[in-house]
């Protein structure tokens, strides 16, 4: 997940360099803004160093700068749309006044008008500047329309005084950003194995059969359950996904590739979530040689692949077995005979047919079918968003175990 931090013209601003390796302890790609007068204290430099990115510091173009144009015209719109949250870090009384008020005349300032991801605030400065009516009623309006506010902590000040105004501990403004993103922990110490995208079965050396998934569904699991601190095995199948970052990533092709994957690695794992689109049917023989366009029509003769859900359920003991199911028809029906039939603890299914649930979607709109006949209907979602409510089940249904 993509954050701007805000750094704005207070002594505590060094601070913000350790708040950004923090953040990224926490996998968090962080995108850093500085005011002019947080240029006064540290250099844009030294966050450049550890983010590895551009620190924006005008929403102009300065001297020394590439001339300005088109797309530095509108950075502030673009950073605004791709990031999940704006935390500023320290925010000076400055910032707050102008963030109450609607005043832009900054890079920082615009964006905050401009975004509609949450934002966060993390005070700091002179304990009179902190208690006086101004400050806290700009605070209270900032609460208001919905920002988050980490209080500073109370003791002895850069300015020599004691009291309430020095930035709040790291570990307290890293919990208020990962409360906000939804990020957790509850699954560490868990291993999770999470199958993806399709199978590939071939015909000859030049054709196969396949199915239209993306991976997209089965990524998204393998990311949150990383995010939530589980260690994740993800074997997929042919995707053009991006592999996420401390995934362990199992390529295969086939059905028996998979099937071999999957066995070597879920013997110690806690949780299986079968989310590929795995073949139903190979050829009962492939052709060695190309097969040659004729005069008739051809036969193929099909078998059943191995049903690698229900052979782990087979030897399930306390593993939790979560199953995929794409249908286009009697989609409840479909799903209860298959959980009951492949022994699994849960069956997550999608009409295909559905607009936003379909293949390659960003969203997905499903049904998590469960045990005893219950069942739980989501809303169209981020597929990121159905990957949390179903580790989100997935936790539940342990817990209803022990």
């Amino acid at each position: 997940m993509k954050i701007a931090l805000g750094v704005t013209g207070g002594v505590a601003a060094y601070k913000a360099a350790e708040l950004v390796r923090s953040l990224q302890q926490e996998k968090l790609d962080v995108q850093v803004v500085m005011t002019r007068a947080a240029q006064e204290f540290v250099t844009p430099l030294t966050f450049a160093a550890l983010t590895g990115q551009k620190v924006i510091t005008d929403i102009f173009s300065t001297a020394g700068a590439a001339p300005a144009n088109v797309e530095s015209a509108i950075e502030h719109i673009a950073v605004a749309q791709r990031i999940d949250l704006l935390l500023i870090a320290p925010a000076t009384a400055d910032i707050l006044g102008k963030l109450a008020h609607g005043i832009a005349d900054d890079f920082l300032t615009t964006l905050y008008l401009a975004t509609k991801a949450p934002v966060i605030v993390a005070p700091a400065m002179n304990v009179n500047m902190w208690e006086h009516a101004a400050v806290q009623e700009n605070l209270a309006a900032l609460r208001a329309r919905g920002v988050q506010v980490v209080n500073p902590d109370e003791g002895y000040l850069a300015c020599g005084m004691t009291g309430a105004g020095r930035l709040a501990a790291m570990g307290a403004i890293v919990k208020k950003v990962c409360e906000v993103l939804g990020l957790r922990h509850d699954l560490e110490g868990q291993t999770v194995v999470v199958t993806a995208g399709p199978t590939c079965e071939d015909l000859d050396p030049v054709r196969f059969l396949t199915n239209r998934s993306s991976g997209k569904m089965g990524y998204a699991i393998a990311e949150a359950a990383q995010r939530r601190g589980a260690s994740v095995v993800l074997v997929s199948g042919p995707t053009d996904r991006k592999v996420p970052e401390g995934v362990d990533w199992m390529p295969v092709r086939s059905t028996d590739e998979m099937r071999r994957a999957v066995h070597e690695r879920a013997g110690k794992a806690n949780i299986v979530i079968m989310a590929a689109a795995i073949a139903d049917y190979r050829p009962a023989a492939a052709q060695q040689t190309k097969m040659k366009r004729g005069e008739g029509n051809v036969t193929l003769e099909l078998e059943p692949t191995p049903d690698i859900l229900a052979e782990l359920a087979r030897e399930k003991g306390s593993r939790i077995l979560v199953g995929f199911a794409a249908e286009t028809d009697r989609m409840a029906e479909n799903a209860r005979t298959k959980l009951e039939r492949k022994g699994a603890d849960m069956i997550v299914a999608n009409d295909v047919t559905q607009e936003g649930a379909g293949f390659d979607t960003d969203t997905n709109i499903v049904t998590m079918y469960l045990c005893g006949g219950r069942e739980i209907a989501l809303a169209k979602m981020s597929k990121i968003d159905v990957a949390n409510r179903v580790l989100d089940q997935v936790l539940e249904i342990q817990k209803q175990s022990k």
